[in-house]
């Protein structure tokens, strides 16, 4: 997954991700953001999240809230994302399909906050840090 800016804005790499900002989450392989609607999953009857849009490109249902505590979202630390426009937490739980492959567990959007809606950036390429964001961390005077 690539961490992009929300709908209509930028996201120049390297710039640090803050607390509360809105992202698009792009898959790699299809060029589709996470997505999600007011419609039931299939399963678990929770919220429906899918793969949206071609090319990186969808619309204003494809933005998610970074939810961590601190000011920017950390290399290693657990963070939330919750639908900018529904409220509700991308969570997984032990729901799996049957079919189309065999075992894959259902991801949704939960109401509430729960152990089941925290993510963890595993493996990836980090961008540093841009030379504005280390002035801006470390250099406080004028």
């Amino acid at each position: 997954w690539r961490v992009r800016g929300r709908t209509a804005a930028g996201c120049p790499r390297g710039t640090p991700v803050r607390c509360g900002q809105a992202i698009r989450l792009t898959h790699l392989g299809t060029g589709r953001n996470l997505h999600s609607h007011r419609f039931a999953s299939p399963l678990s009857g929770n919220q429906e999240v899918s793969a949206f849009g071609e090319a990186g490109e969808g619309d204003y249902l494809d933005d998610w809230t970074v939810v961590c505590s601190g000011t920017y979202w950390a290399r290693e630390a657990e963070v939330r994302f919750q639908h900018s426009s529904t409220a509700v937490f991308l969570s997984v739980t032990g729901e799996q399909y049957g079919r189309p492959i065999q075992g894959q567990k259902e991801v949704h959007g939960m109401a509430t906050a729960s152990h089941n809606n925290y993510w963890k950036a595993m493996e990836g390429i980090f961008m540093q840090p841009s030379e504005a964001f280390k002035v801006e961390q470390y250099h406080a005077e004028l």
